[in-house]
């Protein structure tokens, strides 16, 4: 059961980044600079290789989550929402700041892309202590 709430958890992870960034391209390509075809669509949309990135970064992330709820007792949805949410925001996001600051990026970049990993790894949070 563990392999299949982890897979899940991460998949839900990716899913809602799909959502996200589906909500915020238009932003996200502006701040992200990602070179554009002459649609107005990124580039490289048509290479599985991003796609599959985040699929295995959701599911590895997922799978750290669940080892950390495990040792820590972190078993009702609620504690699971909180943990994710605390992992996203306080761990996540603070490296996500400090390579953008670094490299001159946009603020909205580290707004979106920070925002993804807190939501993504509430989403993660929730769905690990519905198992």
């Amino acid at each position: 059961m563990e392999f299949v709430s982890v897979a899940v958890a991460g998949v839900a992870g990716f899913m809602f980044g799909a959502v996200w960034y589906t909500l915020l391209a238009d932003r996200w390509m502006a701040a992200s600079g990602v070179p554009l075809d002459e649609n107005g669509v990124p580039a490289n949309r048509s290479d599985p290789i991003p796609y599959i990135t985040s699929l295995l970064g959701a599911i590895l992330v997922a799978g750290m989550m669940r080892h950390i709820f495990v040792l820590s007792g972190i078993d009702t949805v609620g504690k699971g929402l909180l943990s994710g949410l605390g992992i996203g925001l306080f761990l996540v996001s603070p490296w996500i700041a400090t390579f953008y600051s670094f490299g001159a990026r946009p603020r909205s970049l580290i707004l979106i892309d920070g925002g993804y990993a807190t939501f993504g790894c509430t989403v993660i949070g929730i769905v690990l202590t519905l198992f």
